[in-house]
């Protein structure tokens, strides 16, 4: 199963508990959000005074963001603000902190892991990793993410594009009197840490500093309110489209059919290809007009025989 729809969570008033996996001996959690099949979730991490941990490397990407105090990493100090992803069997360096800190820790694929290497895995996609203080090194931007726009008053800061899924992780902001009046939802997942100020939301009422949702597809939210001004961090798993309506009481169901309907208008064509409920792929050796396609090794496997008849 997908995460669950949490909406909204205040950790401020819940208790750390001790984190007692290897790597992370020395820190606390909160989970905020967990896929039971998986493993992949996103905690509140506590790294206490004097946390140390070798260099090693996770078999899930994993993120995390720095709220409050600073880490050593290799030979990087990451402070408030600082973001990282860092892609499945990369190696970090050693990690410390003396004044110890508290981040979101984000494991995308599986449950938190931790490998002791100072090596990176051969299949690690390291080119992807990315090391920014998101509040010096990355600029606000009008928040043309989504398309179409929110209301004007909600800038972004983009910390890391993934350019085959249109994942996303960002900063973002609301002016203060920032105001949306419609309804919204999406085809992704997305998730928000508030880690200052407080929105208010028609469905779910305030999100206070500590304030924390995961958010399946296709869930109603809007309309917004922000009367202070705000700042998050936020990420979804796929391209961020707003469709914006004006029916509080459609379901998830009828949303998905109208994001659907959208998609017959502007992409036939793709439509078709996705409303087939299967696949279109090649099924046999006629299918091209290679005459040795059905000799590829790998095309005898897909076929049904088994790796000892494959020479």
């Amino acid at each position: 199963m997908a995460r669950p729809h949490i909406e909204p969570y205040v950790e401020l008033d819940t208790p750390y508990k001790k984190l007692d996996l290897n790597g992370f001996k020395g820190s606390e959690y909160k989970a905020l959000s967990l896929d039971i099949d998986t493993g992949a979730c996103t905690l509140k991490v506590q790294f206490n005074n004097g946390f140390k941990r070798k260099p090693g490397l996770s078999y899930s990407d994993m993120e995390i963001f720095v709220l409050e105090g600073r880490i050593k990493v290799g030979k990087e100090v990451w402070g408030r603000g600082h973001h990282a992803f860092v892609p499945a069997g990369m190696a970090l360096g050693a990690m410390q902190s003396e004044p110890g800190a508290e981040v979101l820790l984000m494991f995308n694929d599986s449950e938190p892991s931790f490998y002791e290497s100072d090596k990176n895995h051969q299949l690690a996609l390291t080119a992807a990793f990315t090391s920014l203080n998101s509040y010096q090194d990355a600029p606000w931007a009008p928040a043309t993410l989504a398309n179409p726009s929110v209301a004007s008053g909600c800038m972004l800061k983009v910390l890391r594009y993934d350019p085959i899924t249109e994942a996303c992780s960002f900063l973002y902001c609301m002016s203060p009197e920032y105001a949306q009046d419609n309804i919204s939802y999406h085809d992704c997942a997305e998730e928000s840490y508030h880690i200052w100020g407080t929105s208010w939301m028609m469905q779910f009422g305030d999100l206070p500093t500590g304030g924390y949702f995961w958010r399946p597809p296709w869930i109603n939210h809007g309309a917004f309110r922000c009367e202070r001004g705000t700042i998050a961090f936020g990420r979804t798993d796929s391209k961020l489209h707003n469709y914006f309506h004006f029916n509080p009481w459609s379901n998830p169901d009828e949303n998905l059919h109208r994001a659907a309907a959208h998609l017959y208008r502007q992409r036939p064509t793709l439509f078709q290809w996705v409303a087939t409920d299967g696949h279109n792929h090649p099924h046999g050796p006629d299918d091209f007009e290679y005459p040795h396609y059905h000799d590829d090794a790998q095309v005898r496997h897909l076929h049904g025989h088994t790796p000892n008849e494959i020479k």
